[in-house]
């Protein structure tokens, strides 16, 4: 089993690292699965130049930007399609100034992959289309922990 972690990531204060480096311990630690993290991953294949300018580019140069967020945006989308099984998602209130999470978790609906989105705001605040592409919908990561370490669910899975 491998699961893609989406969620904020440009507007989010840490880059959406801390709470994806926990989920990513206890899947592999308790489950023995495997995760992509876009957050930890997002650079590796950039060049230098592109690594230390690319977010700036955003602003001053649009040019030179594009062809990089292009290149971030194909490789996440092969993962989760081509790669991944399923999908968690933080929706929290950085989310909602990106546009990336919007469409992974459209795409994972599209393409019937199961989505588990963890809440990080009411969830009246939550996008009705967001919540109609998930599988299920959890109050928090203890909660979702305690789904995805049931016996049926692991049963489930494999």
């Amino acid at each position: 089993m491998k699961l893609y972690l989406a969620g904020a990531i440009e507007a989010a204060p840490d880059d959406g690292m801390a709470w994806r480096k926990d989920l990513t311990q206890f899947l592999k630690t308790e489950l023995d699965w495997d995760v992509f993290d876009p957050s930890r991953h997002e650079r590796d294949f950039l060049t230098e130049e592109e690594k230390m300018n690319f977010r700036t580019w955003k602003s001053v140069d649009i040019h030179r930007f594009r062809p990089v967020i292009k290149k971030i945006i194909d490789r996440d989308l092969h993962q989760l399609l081509k790669e991944c099984d399923a999908v968690i998602c933080l929706w929290d209130e950085y989310v909602i100034n990106g546009g990336g999470t919007h469409g992974e978790l459209t795409l994972a609906y599209e393409h019937k992959l199961p989505v588990y989105l963890v809440l990080g705001l009411p969830i009246e605040k939550v996008s009705s289309w967001i919540i109609g592409c998930t599988s299920e919908v959890f109050s928090d990561f203890d909660e979702l922990k305690q789904y995805l370490s049931s016996k049926s669910f692991k049963n489930n899975a494999e």
